[in-house]
């Protein structure tokens, strides 16, 4: 073959691989994409518990990176006072509840009795007393006694009608019975003291610190003998659940992103496994790309911030984690993942 020949044919073919270059590079670009590919952070809420009254810390029963299930206790308050102060309470009921069903039985029938056999008493003074009267205002009309004795008489009649009139009362007020006002009292005292005995209660009940849900013990801020407040926090818990990564989409493909759809996150520290998760937040501001994101292509563009919830991988995801998210673009419909998940 002649050099003109050779020369000729290497520039077909040369020709011939960048026309199928140019035919694979064209099609790659028209190609919808298979996947997005995301960088973040693994992030969980922290909460701070701090007793609700103050007091010296009798026991701490967990270990910083224990794991603690909701309504376990964390912490206890040294509460000798404060059942001291539930007792007293208790029996301060007990007094106002008597008083009160001692009003709202009324008088006894004994002393309705006793009243009445009083009255009766005094009218039979009263009857003695006029006869008295009548007999010595005769002798002393008729000169056998001097006026003196006339005055006594009449002094004893009006002490004896008085003593009458004193008795008929009290058997009045007997059957009668208490005043509504004085039932009123008594049942808002009762009212009164019952709140305090609860407000007690839940002072005792706040002396013991329980878990809001399952978490795991992140730092002991106090120890035991401490003097806790409300202002100060014993414990910080980091909650298991929810556990999401903080990842940013650029704004030219927040297009492609949904909350609902599935994703996969995947961690160096964990190779070759994927933890299933869900787009559930897409932040409706932009902003610029923070620098912990490791993609410097993206620094200087504008970006969305999402959330994206693990549906596992509590027991590995640790908060801080750098991790790497895939959203696949084809067959992840919007809103189908989440569902999933909860399942």
């Amino acid at each position: 073959m002649s050099l003109p020949r050779r020369v000729a044919l290497a520039l077909l073919l040369l020709l011939m691989a960048a026309a199928a270059g140019s035919w694979w590079l064209l099609r790659a670009r028209r190609a919808p994409a298979q996947q997005l590919v995301l960088y973040g952070n693994v992030d969980l809420r922290q909460v701070e518990l701090a007793f609700d009254a103050s007091g010296r810390i009798r026991a701490l029963p967990v270990q910083e990176g224990q794991r603690v299930r909701a309504g376990q206790v964390v912490a206890q308050l040294d509460a000798v006072r404060l059942r001291d102060a539930v007792q007293q309470a208790r029996f301060a009921c007990v007094a106002k509840r008597n008083v009160l069903a001692r009003l709202q039985a009324g008088t006894r029938p004994q002393q309705i009795a006793q009243a009445r056999a009083e009255l009766q008493a005094a009218q039979a003074a009263l009857e003695h007393a006029r006869i008295t009267w009548q007999r010595q205002s005769g002798l002393v009309r008729a000169g056998f006694l001097p006026w003196q004795q006339l005055d006594d008489a009449t002094a004893a009649l009006r002490a004896a009608r008085a003593d009458r009139q004193r008795a008929a009362q009290a058997l009045s007020l007997a059957l009668q019975g208490p005043r509504k006002q004085d039932i009123a009292a008594a049942a808002a005292q009762l009212g009164a003291d019952r709140a305090a005995l609860a407000l007690a209660q839940r002072q005792l009940a706040d002396a013991t610190l329980r878990a809001p849900q399952d978490a795991v013990v992140e730092n002991r801020i106090l120890e035991v003998g401490d003097m806790a407040s409300p202002a100060v926090p014993v414990l910080t818990l980091a909650l298991r659940d929810p556990l999401w990564v903080r990842a940013y989409v650029p704004e030219r493909q927040l297009g492609l992103v949904a909350p609902g759809m599935r994703a996969t996150i995947l961690s160096d520290s964990f190779p070759g496994r994927g933890f299933r998760g869900w787009i559930g937040f897409i932040s409706p501001t932009a902003e610029f790309t923070p620098k912990e994101v490791q993609t410097p292509d993206l620094r200087t563009q504008l970006v969305y911030r999402l959330r994206v919830y693990a549906c596992d991988g509590a027991d590995a995801l640790r908060l801080g984690m750098p991790v790497t998210v895939q959203i696949p673009l084809q067959h992840n419909p919007a809103g189908v993942a989440a569902d999933a998940c909860r399942r």
